[in-house]
């Protein structure tokens, strides 16, 4: 019996009798098509049909055109990833595996975000002798009947204990789903709550970060509840982050400590991380990419509005964390600035690509920045992230290490959609924004 059949043997045995097969578009929608466990093997080998227009969809589900990809004609193949099949805890009689996205012919396509992901972690690998370990926090507002569930003190006890049924529901299905959960607390704004999970290689992080979304959503509408991922459910209050933490091995040891760079981070690191920090205005098109999250980035807010790094600073864009003397894996840095709009699998890969071109140039770390850099004296206040769409476009434009790390199919399309949002809401309030956003993610 071969792996497939295998896992539909266990897939059987477990109830299962569909299996959804997911892709995340440039707008940050994770979009589905579904097979009958019995084609699942079908699938495997042939892939399902699919548009290449999802690839200009926009977060309204309207559409526009890029100069490669656009329009009615053409046709891909979808998929499934077996190695990452899972059957879902909070949604009985369904599995889910994510998809890699094919020509006809079988060739890569190659504005399929996913595979950009794997490439910019082997080119690491190839290049750098480097092994990326990424992994995602995801904050969520959860509601009933449109008012937060759980409004008790900020980070407190007793908003655990108002919806702790649900919250054990989460805890379960993840680990029913293999999920290795780190935290699961209340957050800040009435009603959010955050879950972080286990490190691991950048394209399997992404994975994680669609799967974890959808189990939260499914649990949450299993005890009557919604769930938003957007950048913010109310544009005066605290938004939803999806920061990435990431650390860099090499033989076996964590290149972000044990060095004789700035806090003990190895030269490897810092010349990574130097190229994150420089490309970030530019990478806030792929990690901030709604006019909705220009709402949530702003300064004061722990959302990392300034292009700084700092340790242990959760003001700074970049936050750098050393960990226990006595925990090899817990060095790593953390990238504040980016959103649940965001599509995870172009996060990971632009990262890696920015922290490449770091190393390609021998960048080093700026000074560190200590407490909140709004309360600096001007002139000695580091540069503000972009404050809109608009502003991390021109950037992201002008950006040669995005452009050729993404390749023309891919960022046509990505400027596309990001060039549409911004029509889109262009006329907006940032209540009618919210509101548009809201449910969308």
């Amino acid at each position: 019996m071969d792996s497939t059949q295998q896992a539909v043997a266990r897939l059987t045995a477990a109830g299962v009798h569909g299996v959804a097969l997911t892709w995340v578009d440039n707008a940050g929608i994770t979009r589905v098509k579904t097979v009958p466990l019995a084609r699942l093997a079908r699938a495997a080998e042939d892939g399902v049909g699919m548009s290449p227009v999802f690839d200009v969809y926009l977060v309204d589900d309207s559409m526009t055109t890029s100069p490669h990809i656009g329009g009615p004609d053409g046709d891909l193949r979808l998929v499934p990833d077996l190695g990452r099949l899972t059957a879902l805890a909070a949604q009985p009689g369904w599995a889910w595996a994510p998809a890699d996205r094919f020509e006809q012919s079988r060739a890569p396509y190659p504005a399929c975000q996913r595979q950009f992901a794997r490439r910019q972690a082997e080119r690491a690998l190839a290049e750098h002798g480097i092994e990326v370990r990424m992994g995602f926090e995801t904050e969520w507002v959860v509601t009933r009947a449109g008012e937060p569930a759980g409004t008790g003190p900020a980070y407190g006890m007793a908003r655990l204990v108002e919806v702790s049924a649900y919250l054990d529901g989460i805890v379960h299905a993840l680990a029913e789903q293999g999920v290795q959960l780190l935290q699961l607390h209340p957050e800040y704004a009435p009603g959010q709550y955050e879950v972080s999970v286990a490190p691991a290689a950048p394209v399997t992080a992404a994975d994680l970060a669609v799967l974890v979304r959808e189990t939260v959503r499914a649990v949450s509408a299993r005890h009557g509840l919604d769930a938003s991922f957007a950048p913010v459910v109310d544009p005066e209050g605290l938004g939803n982050g999806r920061h990435l933490h990431l650390s860099l091995w090499r033989n076996g040891k964590n290149a972000c400590r044990d060095g004789d760079g700035p806090f003990g981070m190895s030269r490897v690191c810092e010349a990574f991380l130097a190229g994150v920090l420089h490309e970030l205005p530019a990478l806030l098109a792929i990690g901030a990419p709604s006019p909705a999250g220009y709402l949530r980035l702003r300064p004061s807010r722990w959302a990392g509005a300034y292009q700084c790094w700092g340790l242990e600073n959760r003001e700074a864009a970049l936050r750098f964390v050393t960990g226990a003397p006595d925990d090899i894996s817990g060095a790593n840095a953390e990238v504040k600035c980016f959103d649940g709009a965001a599509n995870p699998y172009l996060v990971t890969g632009a990262v890696i690509a920015a922290g490449l071109a770091g190393l390609a140039a021998g960048r080093t770390l700026p000074p560190p920045v200590a407490g909140d850099p709004a309360l600096a004296p001007e002139a000695e206040r580091p540069s503000r992230l972009p404050d809109s769409l608009p502003a991390a476009l021109d950037h992201f434009e002008r950006s040669a290490v995005l452009r050729e790390a993404l390749g023309e199919e891919l960022h046509g399309s990505i400027l596309a959609v990001r060039q549409a949002e911004v029509t889109l809401f262009a006329a907006a309030t940032p209540d009618e924004i919210a509101a548009a956003t809201r449910d969308r993610y």
